[in-house]
């Protein structure tokens, strides 16, 4: 029992310590793209969804290619929306914020990257709603 009564200061500072960490994180801003400064790219004059979902998602390039082009489709409407880097390309190793909200409410798209050596890429089934980031490899 004598071992116990020695141990309380060192749990009751550690308990402390942690409670203190839970309370600075509890008060820090919440992690999202509401936070992030960087404007996205895609979304031109389109009406947003209204259903709440986020449909915002930093595109990773890691193919070794650089990716002039990017474009969105809602399977179901089978149609590409503009080119969503317009005007800029993304460089191997770079991403960007990339806004694929078309206003319809879609939550599933096909994703596909064109390249500078001419290559193409498409990504079936993505959901938008659910990830914050996508990375293309090769």
């Amino acid at each position: 029992m004598n071992r116990f009564f020695r141990r309380l200061p060192l749990r009751q500072a550690r308990m402390a310590g942690l409670l203190a960490l839970i309370a600075s994180l509890a008060a820090a801003p919440a992690l999202g793209w509401a936070q992030s400064g960087e404007p996205s790219r895609g979304t031109r004059g389109a009406q947003p969804s209204n259903d709440g979902q986020n449909r915002r998602v930093r595109v990773h390039n890691q193919t070794g290619w650089t990716i002039i082009s990017l474009y969105a489709a809602d399977p179901a409407r089978a149609d590409w929306r503009g080119d969503l880097l317009v005007p800029e390309v993304l460089a191997t190793g770079d991403s960007a914020v990339i806004d694929i909200d078309n206003g319809a409410g879609t939550c599933v798209y096909v994703i596909r990257a064109e390249f500078s050596n001419g290559e193409r890429l498409e990504r079936v089934g993505v959901n938008v709603c659910r990830i914050a980031d996508y990375y293309f490899t090769r």
